[in-house]
């Protein structure tokens, strides 16, 4: 019998210096909560986040002393004895009440000290709306409708520009092309663009952009002929497709998810659409799905976005990432991979500065962080957020570009920078060639 006890003893002394240990552990790490779409209709933006936000993580957890960032030259938070950040993916699937549903698991189960996501706007949305509800930190690398920093939270913020940055930027280019600033093309006389047709995907992001699109195309005067609002995820756009061409459009403007770009882009071709101009609210327009898809079938359209793998000409730091990705991926970074792996290295900076996890500690850092732009891949100025004003926490140094798929000597479809003129890589194809 004593032999019995003497070991249960030395078990239970094992098990406790187990748990001790496991809970030591556990303290090293840092866990912050990550919802994106990986499965359904936005899984290949959402992989692409994933892939993206893993190796910002990668790098702040190692040591990189060849890349010019802040979050590669200590092994960890540094300020915080080392912890290294551990991130939990969740898949929303694209839907608010999962996302929601998920956010409150990930704060009341897993402990996680703040939120990174969610890509869809309406899941962005919700998940914001729990965290400001529990005051537990969100970072948001990847939804561009305006609402969401309009809503006066304390506890969000929000790195990417959102469509009314990227609208105007449309606009601009349009502006730009009558005044002979495009790089290869002659001046195009404003009336040749005068006239605008647009759909949009009914969802919180595409009814947003839609309406920017209108109040753009009056602020600078063109004439949006027709403006359409279809359902997600359509099985046939056909019919939206000959409403938008029945008004002759000198351009056609889109904001799709990836399947509706997708389908979208394979209907203009069976319906021989030949506008001047196609231009995509990013989103499905800037997807390795979109173009490994529909190949040579997208020269010549034109997508917003945060990144071109021809960034790397005017910053260095964007080809080193963009080789580190590529080995990881197979392929270039895109505009949704920038953007999770700048959220992630906003999430460093964050945690860095507070020295803490704890949620003021983390309100109070992320309200005065400054990243200078040349530590990002993407071309802001840097990331600094607003703490007061009609949208607080948002960037306020955020820009996009806007790129133009061509064919290069090899005879590969790549994304050229087309706008700002000043960062052009590739003269503009325009008119569209047509189908």
């Amino acid at each position: 019998m004593k032999r019995l006890f003497l070991a249960l003893g030395f078990l239970a002394l094992f098990l406790a210096l187990f748990l001790m240990e496991k809970g030591a552990y556990a303290q090293d790490e840092i866990t912050i909560g990550v919802i994106y779409p990986l499965t359904g209709g936005a899984a290949s933006a959402g992989r692409e986040l994933q892939m993206g936000a893993e190796l910002a993580m990668e790098i702040a957890n190692g040591k990189m002393p060849e890349l010019a960032m802040d979050m590669a030259k200590e092994a960890g938070i540094k300020s915080m004895g080392g912890k290294k950040i551990k991130l939990i993916f969740k898949d929303h699937e694209g839907n608010p009440t999962l996302g929601a549903d998920l956010a409150k698991k990930l704060i009341l189960d897993d402990k996680v000290v703040g939120i990174l996501g969610c890509y869809h706007s309406s899941v962005t949305k919700a998940v914001s709306a729990v965290c400001e509800q529990y005051g537990v930190p969100m970072i948001n690398d990847s939804s561009t409708s305006p609402v969401l920093t309009r809503q006066g939270y304390k506890w969000f913020w929000r790195t990417t520009p959102h469509d009314g940055t990227f609208t105007m930027d449309l606009f601009e280019f349009l502006k730009g092309l009558s005044e002979g600033k495009a790089k290869g093309v002659k001046p195009v006389p404003k009336e040749e663009l005068m006239n605008l047709a647009a759909a949009c995907e009914k969802t919180e992001w595409g009814s947003a952009a839609s309406q920017l699109l209108e109040d753009y195309a009056k602020k600078y005067g063109y004439n949006l002929k027709r403006n359409l609002l279809y359902t997600a995820k359509s099985a046939d756009l056909s019919s939206e497709v000959r409403s938008l061409l029945a008004v002759n459009p000198d351009a056609m403007l889109f904001a799709s998810y990836t399947s509706d770009a997708i389908l979208m882009v394979k209907t203009l071709k069976a319906q021989k659409a030949k506008p001047k101009l196609i231009w995509g609210q990013n989103a499905g327009f800037d997807t390795p799905e979109f173009r490994s898809t529909l190949g040579e079938d997208i020269v010549g359209i034109l997508t917003r976005t945060v990144f071109s793998p021809k960034l790397g000409e005017v910053k260095t730091i964007s080809t080193q990432i963009n080789e580190l990705y590529k080995k990881k991926a197979g392929y270039d970074l895109s505009d949704a991979s920038s953007r999770g792996f700048t959220g992630v290295q906003t999430w460093f900076h964050v945690l860095e500065k507070a020295g803490s996890t704890k949620p003021e500690d983390i309100q109070r850092a992320a309200n005065s962080i400054e990243i200078p732009g040349e530590q990002l891949v993407v071309p802001w100025k840097g990331i600094k957020f607003a703490t007061s004003g009609e949208e607080p926490g948002q960037n306020i140094m955020g820009s996009g570009i806007i790129g133009q798929y061509q064919k290069n000597k090899e005879g590969q479809v790549v994304l050229e920078i087309v706008y700002p003129f000043e960062l052009s890589t590739a003269n503009l194809i325009y008119p569209f060639p047509g189908y």
